[in-house]
């Protein structure tokens, strides 16, 4: 391609576009937070963003959100698997119930798995028979964290499976493997890929969660407090600084986990095609 040549006809025009677009609704708004935090004191900036009371509740959102996207990542697997490979009644409908939580929203899906997850709801009140507490606890806020994430999982996964030959499993079955070692050595490697995208998509939106979280954790201090709630505190009451200080941590460790999934997206896709 020489010249002026452009597969995009006006490429100038819809690279301006583009870059004012991300301007507006991604880069002026996080530069806002950073320099917002930029007129306190290290010292200041340090008691806002780490004290205690924040530390725990970072503690227990990366916790929550960690273990919900590991847990997305063994089922959403199966949920996709299920969809594709295999037909049954209703299909179309449970295919579609996956998109469910990017449509619901998340304060409804809160206050449904409260009341649910509640010691004197349905499925409460089994879980409080052997001593698991459900609703204004960790496991409430991860279930929570479970539900909003899925939908990143499954559909990355989905469309791989779709396009998967499935003349090399044949292959590899007349050749002497059997199911497990099919899957083991000649799907799951296809699947590295979309299943890091979607832990990392599901993580990263854990993170941020407040809606479907703020109903069933209790918001207990040191207990069951999550960080976006403590931004939200810090907000009504005015302290901006104290907000985006704590908002710049989260979108640090944020950036850094994204970072680190897409490495080893690189590199399990150089491994595979090496």
């Amino acid at each position: 391609m020489t010249g002026n040549n452009r597969v995009v006809p006006g490429f100038k025009l819809t690279l301006g576009l583009t870059i004012a677009y991300l301007s507006l609704i991604i880069l002026i708004p996080l530069s806002s937070i950073v320099l917002k935090t930029a007129n306190m004191g290290l010292p200041e900036f340090i008691d806002a963003a780490f004290n205690n009371r924040t530390l725990h509740a970072y503690g227990v959102s990366f916790f929550s959100a960690f273990t919900a996207a590991c847990i997305n990542v063994i089922f959403g697997v199966i949920l996709a698997w299920v969809i594709v490979r295999y037909d049954f009644p209703f299909k179309k409908i449970i295919d579609g119930m996956i998109d469910l939580p990017f449509a619901l929203p998340t304060s409804v899906a809160g206050i449904a798995l409260t009341t649910l997850y509640s010691e004197h709801g349905w499925i409460g009140s089994n879980l409080a028979k052997v001593g698991v507490k459900g609703s204004y606890s960790i496991f409430g806020i991860t279930i929570a964290l479970i539900f909003i994430g899925i939908p990143f999982v499954a559909r990355n996964v989905q469309p791989v499976l779709e396009e998967l030959d499935k003349g090399i499993e044949e292959a590899s079955l007349m050749l002497g493997a059997n199911r497990f070692q099919i899957f083991c050595r000649v799907i799951l490697p296809e699947l590295l890929s979309p299943i890091l995208t979607g832990f990392s998509l599901a993580f990263a939106r854990g993170i941020g969660e407040y809606g479907s979280v703020v109903f069933i954790s209790g918001n207990m201090p040191m207990k069951t407090e999550i960080a976006p709630l403590i931004i939200m505190s810090k907000l009504e009451q005015f302290d901006y600084e104290g907000a985006t200080a704590i908002a710049i941590v989260m979108l640090s460790v944020s950036f850094l986990m994204l970072f680190i999934m897409n490495l080893l997206r690189i590199r399990t896709n150089k491994f595979i095609k090496g």
